[in-house]
Order: structure tokens, then sequence, then C-alpha cells
């Protein structure tokens, strides 16, 4: 159980302290509640942050349901054993696709002032969530990353169900995963404060980070 995403990112940084200081290393943080995460584990270890946007590509009768996911780069991950390939899905995830690229802009402009992502080319890469149920979202960044040439990858959450850390795993040079309780029921249940976090924050940490332009290193 952890206090709150703060008390995570400090808990993980522990564990990642052979990547402090190295100037290749890049925490990459999921918007918008593993920003907080990745916050910490950047401060810990003297590192850059960014952010890496991905959408999750939702069920029409559950969004809540991950259909796939959308990463900023344009890779797109479908998790093909819950999607069938009628004619009226297939239309539905072009279109929904179509919709998350388009927030992906949004967001970009939002988080980073329409500036590109941090080069990614030879860097250690950090990646880190505030923690990971299905694993659509991670998923679909870990691809995307995997074709922009890092040295290494490594993924890093706080909580995780033991078989979507079984998945995780093998696709990862490295994996990290404080907690994978038996009895995982969402990410938020093993929080004492999971308070949702704003685009005001995210913005605001990496400002402080100098993850955008006009912030300061923190």
């Amino acid at each position: 159980m952890f206090v709150d995403r703060r008390d995570a990112g400090r808990q993980l940084a522990g564990l990642l302290k052979e990547y402090h200081g190295r100037e290749e290393v890049l925490v990459l943080a999921l918007p918008r509640g593993g920003v907080v995460v990745g916050f910490e584990i950047a401060t810990q270890l003297k590192a850059d942050l960014d952010v890496l946007i991905v959408r999750k590509i939702g069920f029409p009768w559950q969004p809540e349901l991950a259909a796939g996911a959308v990463a900023e780069t344009g890779t797109v991950v479908m998790n093909r054993e819950i999607v069938s390939s009628s004619g009226a899905m297939d239309a539905y995830i072009e279109q929904e696709t179509a919709r998350q690229k388009e927030e992906i802009v949004h967001r970009v402009a939002l988080y980073r002032k329409g500036a590109a992502i941090k080069a990614l080319k030879d860097r250690t890469v950090i990646l880190v969530d505030d923690g990971v149920a299905t694993g659509a979202t991670m998923k679909a960044a870990i691809e995307a990353l995997k074709k922009e040439g890092l040295r290494k990858l490594v993924v890093a959450v706080p909580v995780a169900p033991s078989v979507t850390v079984e998945e995780l795993r093998g696709m990862a040079d490295e994996f990290l995963c404080i907690g994978t309780p038996p009895d995982f029921m969402s990410v938020g249940s093993h929080y004492f404060d999971f308070t949702q976090v704003t685009d005001e924050e995210v913005v605001r940490l990496l400002e402080k980070a100098g993850a955008v332009e006009g912030g300061k290193a923190a």
C-alpha cells in the first residue's frame, strides 16, 4: 500500500539507484497520474523527465475496457484476444483511433506547448506509470518505444496484477514492480490517497523539472 503517488515514486527511485546521475537516462511518464510518480523518480535520480502520451481505445459499450491504445509516435496496439474482426467493430476502431490521435495532438499542445518528445535514440528510458491493470496502455507505450532505437528500456510501476506483470516483463529490458497483490482489484485500491491528477498539475511538474520551455531543472 502506498500513501500517495509521491510515495510510490520515491519507493521506485530507491530500486533504480544504479541510474542515478547518468546523462543518457530519461524518465518517461504516462500522464496524468504517472507524471507525479515520474517526477519523484527523475528528481531522485537527477534525470530528465518527459511524458509519453498514449490514449486508450475503449469498447463502444464499455469505454473503460481497453480494446487497444495509440501512442503519440503513431504506434497502435490492439488487444486482438478480445477484439472481434467484424466489419462494424473494425469501423469503430478506425474512427476511435482517429479521435484519440486528435486528443494526443491536443495534449501535446497542453503539456509541451506543442513541442515534440525529447530525443529517444541511444537513451536509457525509464517508463513509468502509477500502476497497471490490463496493461493495454503500457503495452502500446512499450511497442512505440521499441521502434525508437533506445539503448535500454526499463519499465517501473508501483503495483500491477501478476498476470499483467508476466506479460510486461517479457517486453522490456528490465521490469520493476513493487507490489503484485493476489487480490488486485484496481490500481487506486492500493493507495491511501489516489486523488485524480489534473492537467494543471502535470504542466506544473513538467515545468518544474525543466521538461517544457519556461521551466527550470528540479
